[in-house]
């Protein structure tokens, strides 16, 4: 572990600590809080999974919101997600979120004034915290941790990509890790971990498409496609919640040329990020990234009934 490294655990390890002991306090809502987050930096499938607990919850007709920072967004201070909106309005993920589940989406630096907007205006229903692991000044109810195998040997920021070791799984209520994720690494007493499955539901795209995609991981979105059966004869990638330009949209016309694709493929995020530019390559697929759960009736039982316990003695 290099020195920059070290000394970003340290100061982890110190703030922690501060919640820990009680120095630090977190605000707490009138509304059961359920955190969604990871250990890494972008890339362990957040936003499919908030979708499927989700749906899951809408299944049960459960009514939640949805709290999150809105990363990338130009705005500042708390909003109510349009889901007819932009991404520089609200950011990518949190439109994306609207979109697909059709609840109300909060975005706020601070998510415990967005929360405390969302039960003035919506009540004191059930809060997903999206991307709330690190966000300890707002207290939850039940943590859940998504995990690769690439986090589990990675190094701490700015060397890698982990936000926290994983020692920080003690917090946790329950982990989400994929088939790989060795799990002799992450138990824990008390610890749930629940299987995953990720993958690109089936879509119909062009037989010679070009790739691309500005998300945190894309060579996970490239070999993913290929196990779908669509086969990129070009890749192009750019940095997590890239903000299209018309040049790019030319660029990767060209590229296309180059390649002799036939047309496009790329991820649901890098749709509302490329806003009108889509209409300009023709024809575009969207990979739909989907989740599956081991048991999600089970699971969603054992999350409700851990936080009614644990907000009757809040």
């Amino acid at each position: 572990m290099t020195f920059p490294s070290i000394l970003y655990g340290s100061g982890i390890k110190l703030r922690n600590a501060l919640y820990d002991g009680r120095i630090l306090s977190a605000h707490r809502l009138r509304g059961a809080v359920v955190s969604v987050g990871n250990l890494s930096v972008g890339g362990a499938g957040k936003t499919p999974f908030v979708i499927l607990l989700g749906e899951l919850l809408k299944q049960r007709n459960i009514p939640f919101d949805i709290l999150s920072r809105g990363y990338g967004r130009s705005s500042r201070g708390v909003a109510l997600v349009d889901p007819a909106g932009t991404p520089q309005q609200f950011g990518d993920e949190p439109l994306l979120l609207s979109q697909r589940l059709r609840v109300p989406v909060i975005v706020g630096e601070n998510r415990y004034e967005a929360g405390v907007f969302a039960e003035k205006k919506f009540g004191s229903q059930l809060h997903i915290l999206d991307d709330g692991f690190q966000h300890r000044s707002l207290a939850r109810d039940f943590d859940i941790v998504l995990l690769s195998a690439e986090d589990t040997a990675g190094d701490l920021l700015p060397n890698g990509r982990l936000r926290e070791p994983l020692t920080a799984l003690s917090r946790a209520d329950a982990v989400v890790a994929s088939d790989d994720v060795p799990l002799d690494l992450i138990a824990r007493p008390g610890l749930s971990i629940w299987s995953m499955g990720r993958g690109i539901a089936p879509l119909s795209a062009p037989k010679r498409p070009l790739a691309f995609c500005g998300i945190a991981r894309p060579q996970n979105f490239f070999d993913q496609l290929r196990r779908t059966g669509v086969d990129p004869v070009g890749e192009k990638s750019y940095r997590d919640h890239h903000a299209y330009s018309l040049a790019d949209a030319e660029h990767l016309i060209a590229l296309a040329r180059q390649v002799n694709a036939d047309g496009f493929v790329t991820t649901e995020k890098d749709r509302i990020n490329l806003g009108t530019l889509a209409s300009l390559l023709n024809p575009l697929a969207i990979a739909v990234v989907r989740m599956d759960l081991a048991e999600p009736n089970q699971v969603v039982d054992a999350l409700l009934r851990t936080v009614r316990e644990r907000k009757r003695v809040a």
